[in-house]
């Protein structure tokens, strides 16, 4: 927005320049769009403040081992981002922003009260992306190499191990309306989100 209106729109409060106000049962929740510039590539990622966390609003897509386009496919790169095993997921974040623990997603689920529907977008996904979180059916791949679920599923990456070889993750499904966690092993692909430091 170019100017400094206010405007009730799908629940939420917009202040003007990107900075909405939302309510939820345990209170107002500030929410702020922006963007953000990978210094290592020069990628543009947008980004959303919801309460005290700055997150990236869209998967991250920054190469190294262990990462991998949905089939291969570089347009699916483009889309949805790549798929990381979880070492590589650790250490995929740019300078100033890290992989969320599982408590610091437990914030953000706490803040949105659960809203699933409120953090996936629109377009053919049972979403409303209200907050600018913009969750993708980015799928997974297996620690086998074998890939599966897009369209269907977002699975993200937490920093929180839970044994030698298993990791905490975060789930999205089509049809569900709340956000899931569950471990996976870490030799799968999962997309990653970065949260500023």
């Amino acid at each position: 927005m170019k100017h400094a209106t206010t405007v009730i729109l799908a629940g939420l409060l917009v202040l003007g320049s990107g900075t909405a106000l939302t309510k939820t049962k345990a209170g107002p929740v500030v929410v702020k769009r922006g963007t953000m510039t990978d210094k290592r590539n020069g990628t543009i990622y947008n980004t959303v403040t919801i309460g005290r966390q700055k997150w990236m609003a869209e998967n991250l897509d920054y190469p190294l081992g262990s990462s991998w386009c949905y089939e291969g496919k570089a347009e699916n790169c483009e889309k949805y981002g790549r798929l990381y095993a979880w070492n590589a997921a650790l250490k995929a974040c740019p300078s100033g922003w890290h992989l969320p623990s599982d408590g610091e997603w437990q914030v953000l689920e706490d803040a949105l009260e659960g809203d699933a529907k409120g953090l996936k977008v629109a377009k053919g996904w049972n979403g409303t992306d209200r907050y600018g979180f913009s969750v993708q059916p980015a799928g997974s791949r297996g620690g086998n190499g074998s890939f599966g679920r897009l369209g269907s599923g977002a699975y993200f990456w937490s920093a929180t191990e839970y044994a030698a070889q298993i990791a905490w993750y975060r789930y999205f499904r089509s049809g569900v309306g709340s956000v899931s966690s569950n471990c996976g092993y870490k030799t799968d692909g999962f997309s990653v989100r970065c949260l500023e430091n």
